[in-house]
């Protein structure tokens, strides 16, 4: 399966970021973020277990960077060129200009993405 962004189904989109999708591929939903502001996710994450996102994700940063805490305190830059594995259990922030693509676990990214939903009412 392959999807161009351009051709992407917008998910959540706002007026600093965006989050597109093709969907769900072999158990994992594939998804493109792109943001013109710094977004601190710290906010909407508030109200899952820890206050942190309860989702393993994978990906690559196409542009910017993304700043990670985990819940034992390491933290971790991801950097445009950066492959990245992040466990469950991190809050993150993005950098201006930032723009990543990642797959996150389906059942996992659901209860996340549903908890952002409610957050964004």
């Amino acid at each position: 399966m392959k999807a161009k962004i351009k051709n992407m189904p917008v998910v959540i989109e706002m007026p600093e970021f965006k989050i597109l999708s093709p969907g769900i591929w072999g158990g994992m939903v594939v998804e493109y973020f792109e943001c013109s502001e710094k977004i601190d996710l710290g906010p909407i994450l508030e109200g899952l277990p820890g206050n942190n996102c309860t989702c393993t994700h994978w990906g690559y940063m196409l542009k910017g960077a993304l700043h990670n805490q985990y819940a034992d305190g390491t933290e971790e830059i991801i950097e445009a060129g950066d492959m990245y594995y992040m466990p469950k259990k991190h809050t993150s922030w993005f950098e201006a200009g930032s723009a990543m693509v990642f797959f996150s676990p389906e059942a996992d990214q659901k209860l996340v993405t549903e908890h952002i939903a409610k957050k964004m009412q």
